[in-house]
This record gives C-alpha cells, structure tokens and sequence, in this order.
C-alpha cells in the first residue's frame, strides 16, 4: 500500500482514473488550470493497495508569513476524493496515508469539497477531521420523460419560460465567437453582487478550459434580438451533466435566466445524460439561491465539506492569538 502526491503529469493519475467512476473536476487538466487562478500547484493524492485506487485533487499553496508550511484546497466545484472500492478498511487506511504524506510535504491543513453525487464513507472521513453539512444541491433527472420534467417545474419558473419564449428570446449553443459577450455580462454580475477577485473568472480561462476538455464543455447563450443577455457554461462527462458558471443581465420583465436552465437541462437529456446537477446556493447554503434552483426540479443531495488537520501543533501555532471564525482554514 503507498499513497503519494503525484503532479498532473503523473502516470498514476490518468491510471486511477481509468478505474474510479469520476467527474470531470478530477482530471489533471482542470486541477491545473483553477491552480492558475488561485497561485498555487495542481496536485493529486493518490493511494493504491491491491490494485484498488484512491485519489483526491489539491492546489497547493503556500501559507504567507509560515516559510515553508503549505495547505491544500480543492480546485472549485467538487473535486471530493473518490475511489473504486467503497470498502471502509480500504478508506480508512488511504485517510491514514493522506495524514501522513500531507504531514511529511509539511502541509498543515486540507479543505475539502464533497462530491454531492459520487459516493464516500462520511464516517470514515470524519474519524481524520471535520464534516460540515452546508445545505443541499439541486439535481435534474434527465431519465424521465420531458413533460415529467415540466411537471417538476415550478409555476412561477414555468410562467417566465413561456413568457421568455413569447417575448422571442433565443438560447444558442456552442457558438464560441459569442463568449466575450456572456463574460461581459458575467462581469458586470459579478461586480453587482460584490463577488471576490477570484470569481471574476476571464474570457482566456474559459477558452483554455474549453480547448482543454473538448466537447465535454458547452456555452450556451440567451439572444434578445442580436444582444446576448445571459448564458451557461455546463460540463458533460459520463452522464453526469454539470453546471460551472452561469449569468444573465438584469432587466425588468426579462426571464432569460429561467429558459436558459430549461433549454440547457433539454439540450442536456437529449444528448443521453441521466443527471444535470445545477448545484446549491452560495457557499452551499439554503439560500434564495438554492430556493431558486429547486424550481427546476426535486432531486436533492447534501453537501459537505471535509476540513482535515495534518499537522496539529503547526495548526496551533498558526491560529495562536486569532480570534475563532467559522472559515477554515482559520489562519487565512
């Protein structure tokens, strides 16, 4: 049994992955290009025993005023760890090395995002740090029938849809030259709502992503005449459709937003997807957020994060004299 952090180019990444059912927040690519935005080095834990695998991906980051101490993130989205066996022994054993090789690359802390629809021992997890429960994701079942998904829709979102349609709104799909438009709009969204400086994510990163991954990432657009007034950008990967960014300007009577997520979550069940996860509120609240993506339909999964301490006493030098917050890691 060995566990090691392994760099994107690592053989032993690609290999896990050909045997854990994954998404696309797992791959190699999409750890490197978030650790550009963040200033820090994509990684993966990996853990290997009897020819079963573990394996968790990382940005890691410097710790300022700490020389030589780093932590962990997760790259965004929910990169949770994952595994092609469920067996306990085997989860407990991986954590155990998780500890040990974080401590040994003089790692202090590690923050986690759970995987809402992939599968993990939560107790196990919370026998090696901390399990909050944020609130819940919103799900689409694209493997009933179109009316049924129009039957979980809510009335007020149902109204908009059609009044957006009527109105002659359009959503296109895939048409790349239009991104610099949504950014934009994205942009301007971002600044109403006060959004961090790492929210604020570039025409370049999304390209880079989209050339990155292919087909497995689409762009669809909301047109009122030629002015594009929102869109989406969504992930595909074995079946598992997922949203990444979305945003449409504000206006009075305009529901572009809504029809945007119902022709998306149609765009998506045609193409043989079984699930669209439209994700939770703001920072994984019940929040008006999250409200407004229950409208969409009733699949509900809980969201947690895994908050793990490496190293202890470094932890209590960092936070010594701090006063207590709810974020983590608290030194940050």
């Amino acid at each position: 049994m060995t566990g090691s952090l392994v760099g994107p180019e690592a053989a032993q990444w690609r290999q896990a992955l050909r045997t854990i059912f994954h998404d696309l927040h797992h791959e190699p690519v999409y750890a490197t290009l978030d650790a550009r935005l963040v200033g820090g080095e994509p990684a993966a834990f990996h853990y290997t025993e009897d020819g079963h695998h573990l394996l968790l991906p990382l940005i890691v980051r410097d710790i300022p005023g700490a020389t030589g101490r780093r932590d962990v993130v997760s790259p965004y989205g929910y990169p949770a760890p994952v595994a092609d066996t469920e067996d306990p022994g085997f989860w407990e054993r991986a954590c155990a090395a998780l500890l040990a090789t974080l401590r040994a690359e003089r790692i202090v802390t590690a923050f986690v995002r759970m995987h809402p629809l992939l599968p993990a021992p939560l107790p196990v997890l919370e026998r090696f740090g901390t399990l909050v429960r944020h609130g819940e994701t919103v799900t689409v079942d694209l493997c009933v029938s179109f009316d049924e998904m129009w039957r979980q829709t809510r009335g007020d979102h149902r109204n908009h849809i059609n009044r957006a349609r009527r109105d002659g709104t359009k959503v296109v799909f895939d048409d790349w030259s239009r991104l610099g438009e949504w950014v934009a709009v994205y942009h301007d969204n971002m600044r109403r709502l006060g959004a961090s400086p790492y929210y604020f994510f570039t025409e370049e990163h999304l390209v880079a992503l989209h050339d990155a991954v292919g087909d497995r990432m689409h762009l669809a657009v909301a047109l009122e005449g030629d002015e594009v007034v929102g869109g989406n950008t969504f992930f595909e990967h074995d079946g598992i459709a997922t949203g990444y960014l979305a945003s449409t300007r504000r206006a009075r009577h305009r529901f572009a937003d809504e029809l945007l997520y119902d022709e998306v979550r149609r765009y998506c069940k045609a193409r043989g997807n079984a699930i669209f996860h439209l994700g939770g509120g703001k920072g994984g609240s019940n929040d008006s957020l999250f409200f407004y993506k229950t409208g969409f339909a009733e699949g509900r999964h809980p969201f947690h994060t895994w908050r793990v301490v490496a190293d202890p006493e470094a932890f209590r030098d960092l936070t010594r004299d701090r006063p207590s917050s709810d974020t983590f890691p608290p030194y940050r």
